[in-house]
């Protein structure tokens, strides 16, 4: 350890013992992952990416049936609900590892402008839910032109 020439303004410095704080903690929680808290991560995981046009929305659902998908849409919110499945394994297993969930979920969604309902579109293809969500007319941005007098 090395020894410092004893100074009573550093030794007892109370901005030291707050940097020593930060220290620690950060240390603390750079070691804490989400799920040792009981966070589960939200289900599906969704990207979203905006437009003067709309939005277009993706998420993963493995292992879901696009029948137990439902989709709704309501002024500037998007509901996805849905149900995945448990895998078929048979009665004498055991299992050594369990990580994928199964059971209803419901993700909510607000988006920055309204959607024209009747013109949202859904692809379903390898995994992957497509939600094409155009902006409603009265939202999308107008260009103004500028008169000279």
């Amino acid at each position: 350890m090395l020894m410092r020439p004893f100074d009573p303004f550093y030794s007892f410095s109370p901005w030291r013992e707050m940097e020593r704080l930060r220290r620690e903690m950060n240390r603390l929680f750079a070691t804490v992952t989400p799920a040792q808290f009981g966070v589960a991560p939200a289900y599906p995981a969704m990207n979203v990416w905006t437009n003067e046009e709309g939005a277009i929305v993706t998420a993963e659902l493995p292992g879901v049936q696009t029948e137990d998908i439902d989709i709704s849409v309501e002024g500037d919110t998007l509901t996805l609900r849905g149900d995945r499945q448990p895998d078929e394994v048979g009665e004498d297993i055991t299992y050594h590892r369990r990580e994928r969930g199964y059971g209803r979920f419901v993700r909510t969604l607000r988006l920055p402008f309204n959607v024209e309902p009747d013109k949202v579109e859904a692809i379903f293809k390898n995994g992957v839910l497509r939600i094409s969500l155009p902006r409603a007319e009265a939202e999308k941005p107008r260009k103004i032109t500028v008169k000279t007098g």
